[in-house]
């Protein structure tokens, strides 16, 4: 066969049992507590349900295998029936802290995160990311947006971006798009942004919970 009729080259597929999901519930929560001083956002009740219950059940059948990132209540979170790990680094230092410590906990090639408090996210979304991820060679990472909107904590990033992470975490930065930026991050519009709503306060969970 002729190089002009030769197939054209398949982007490489990203299987489901390649990615470790990772469900962000390490936060201090202080918008969700009457006094300001935390709570732990995960546990709060959402229809009867811990909301960190809702994520995991959204993302679970979208993954390999699954780890909840937990610096409090761990045997709480462990009554989930997956394995919790808590930050590295301390002093609640955010979501890329989870991250990396769901990294380092991971044996997958790719992990992909989530936050607790997300009770609708998308069902297709580590499918769209993969996708988008394996079609952009030069790209370690593919993060989710809704028009001009990203959304950084839900991502699918390669495992071995492990290190450069620690680095930037020991260096005080914490924002995601900070450190995603220079790794030629792919963003994934997915139209819709009702499924990647959070509930941060507790006004917002009181009208889901009387909706």
């Amino acid at each position: 066969m002729s190089p002009a009729h030769a197939a054209a080259p398949t982007a490489r597929r990203i299987a489901r049992d390649e990615i470790t999901g990772i469900v962000l519930a390490g936060g201090l929560g202080r918008r969700m507590s009457a006094d300001g001083q935390g709570v732990d956002k995960g546990l709060r009740s959402l229809h009867g349900r811990p909301l960190v219950a809702h994520a995991i059940e959204r993302l679970a059948p979208q993954v390999g295998a699954l780890i909840v990132n937990a610096n409090r209540n761990l045997e709480r979170y462990r009554a989930f029936g997956w394995p919790v790990v808590s930050d590295e680094v301390g002093g609640f230092a955010g979501p890329l802290a989870g991250l990396h410590a769901g990294m380092r906990a991971a044996r997958t090639r790719y992990v992909a995160t989530v936050p607790c408090d997300s009770p609708w996210l998308p069902l297709d979304l580590v499918e769209r990311l993969a996708a988008a991820l394996a079609a952009a060679p030069a790209a370690r990472i593919a993060v989710a947006r809704t028009g001009a909107q990203p959304h950084p904590v839900f991502a699918l990033a390669e495992r071995t971006l492990a290190d450069d992470l620690e680095r930037f975490l020991a260096s005080g930065r914490r924002r995601i798009d900070a450190w995603y930026a220079p790794l030629g991050a792919v963003e994934v519009d997915f139209g819709d942004e009702a499924p990647f709503r959070n509930l941060n306060t507790l006004k917002e969970l009181g009208e889901q919970e009387s909706a």
